[in-house]
């Protein structure tokens, strides 16, 4: 929060955790007088200036409420360092932001951007591009057969399994019989 504040000159949306410790009041962080943050009684709707322990600068913190797909509710709370953003706004800011989640996690786990052997700059350079070449492959693949990329990536790796299998049985000279 420091960094981003400070350092890029930069304000910030994001999730604190439910223990962190936070003050009212400039005056209650000056006395060390924290509470967590789920003690705290904030209503839905409520937005709350608060000082993080740790942090030199006001925050507003908002509580979130949300259902899950099984039926169970959550609870997220949001800070912002922008003291001038409504609840609305600090939502909104926060679901642009977890769309860029996915493509991470996809670019990562089913384009291997993290399984990279290389060691040169030419060829991480190269090893990113291809990265970026199958997510994007991955996309078009999933428009036209409205499969996710992990259900695609399933599916290739299933069918080259049977290629492979179907090969080598054809290159058996003998079939051994069990």
């Amino acid at each position: 929060m420091m960094f981003v504040k400070h350092d890029l000159q930069k304000h910030f949306v994001m999730p604190l955790k439910s223990n962190r410790k936070v003050a009212l009041s400039l005056a209650d962080k000056r006395h060390g007088r924290f509470v967590s943050v789920d003690t705290l009684e904030l209503k839905e709707n409520a937005i709350q200036k608060i000082y993080l322990e740790g942090v030199d600068f006001a925050l507003l913190l908002i509580r979130q409420v949300f259902e899950n797909e099984d039926g169970s509710s959550g609870i997220q709370y949001l800070v912002t360092s922008d003291t001038t953003l409504t609840r609305g706004e600090i939502i909104s800011t926060y679901h642009k932001r977890w769309n860029i989640e996915p493509y991470h996690k996809s670019l990562k786990q089913n384009a291997s951007l993290e399984k990279s052997p290389t060691q040169t700059v030419t060829t991480q350079t190269n090893h990113f591009f291809a990265a970026l070449c199958g997510y994007i492959k991955l996309e078009l693949l999933k428009s036209s057969t409205h499969l996710n990329h992990f259900a695609l990536k399933s599916k290739l790796y299933f069918s080259a399994i049977q290629s492979a299998y179907q090969r080598l049985n054809s290159l058996q000279p003998v079939r051994l019989a069990a």
